[in-house]
């Protein structure tokens, strides 16, 4: 036999094996069929259950109030654009002093959070640490036990941080969960990128910021935005700490007008000259209030969101 006929015969047992003939495609079963029209359906409805109610609040901020007071079941369409509510809540001077607070509160307590968690998650990542995993182990039990309210309380107390921006910074500025990511993250990063540094007289903190930490910017990305989720909705630890009125972050406020129900504070909001009656206006300006304090959150997500995925999922994956 001719090295041509072999070199064909050789060819025609590869197509044979590599070819997929249009008979022999794998065709989704009705189970597969079944299943994704489940799935879609079901995120579907999910979708609209979850938007639903923000359509619900947002077209109820700007409706007309005495129509929104005789108004049963969801509003799926503004009654008489009205933006009375949003004027009320800007000239109410305790909201604004609480949304002003609230800022100081997420950017204060979030940059340190994201030095101290950085820095805490790169020493219990390092390999020659000693007693790393039992740290590590005695640090993750805090997310099972706690110390309890009453503790918590006297150490501020004792520390002088009662009716202070501290109390509510300080406590929680840094979590397990994130200390938890962060040190994953590291654990990634090839080990030999950091001895090329330090050959060249990096030190810990060059090593840090200048070699991990754009290799990791994904989960920096996910737990910033853990902490400013966090921050932003915080109200019980004010609550606590904080006497002071000056010093309520926006939830606290916000706490007062929808769960207190306080006459008083609704009285308060009517500053305006074309406002008559208060209550008329009532569930108006809590539909505003919601908006407002909703708003930044819904800004800030999707400038994060692309890192969000691959953050949370660092150390999922071994090998």
């Amino acid at each position: 036999m001719s090295t041509a006929s072999i070199e064909t015969m050789d060819q025609n047992k590869i197509s044979t094996v590599y070819s997929t003939p249009k008979e022999n495609k794998i065709k989704s079963s009705v189970s597969r069929k079944i299943f994704v029209v489940f799935n879609y359906t079901l995120l579907t409805v999910l979708a609209i259950v979850f938007i639903l109610p923000v359509i619900h609040v947002f077209f109820s901020s700007i409706s007309d109030p005495y129509w929104l007071n005789t108004k049963s079941g969801l509003v799926l369409y503004p009654h008489g654009i009205n933006f009375t509510g949003y004027r009320l809540v800007f000239n109410n001077k305790d909201l604004v002093r609480g949304f002003g607070n609230t800022l100081i509160y997420v950017t204060s307590a979030t940059v340190i959070g994201l030095i101290v968690t950085i820095v805490g998650a790169y020493i219990l990542s390092r390999r020659d640490m000693l007693f790393a995993d039992t740290i590590m182990m005695l640090i993750s039990f805090t997310m099972i036990f706690g110390g309890g309210i009453v503790p918590s309380y006297i150490i501020m107390q004792k520390l002088a941080l009662l009716n202070t921006r501290w109390a509510v910074i300080l406590p929680a500025c840094v979590s397990t969960y994130n200390l938890i990511i962060m040190r994953t993250a590291f654990q990634t990063v090839p080990p030999a990128l950091e001895e090329s540094a330090r050959l060249d007289g990096a030190g810990d903190l060059t090593v840090i910021f200048q070699v991990l930490l754009p290799l990791v910017k994904a989960s920096v990305a996910t737990i910033a935005l853990y902490y400013i989720i966090a921050h932003w909705n915080s109200w019980f630890q004010a609550s606590m700490y904080l006497q002071d009125r000056e010093l309520f972050p926006l939830q606290l406020v916000l706490r007062e007008i929808l769960i207190v129900n306080d006459a008083n504070t609704a009285s308060s909001m009517t500053t305006l000259d074309a406002v008559s009656d208060a209550n008329a206006f009532k569930q108006l300006v809590k539909y505003a209030v919601i908006i407002v304090s909703s708003a930044p959150m819904l800004v800030v997500y999707p400038f994060v969101m692309k890192y969000f995925e691959s953050g949370v999922m660092v150390g999922a994956v071994k090998g």
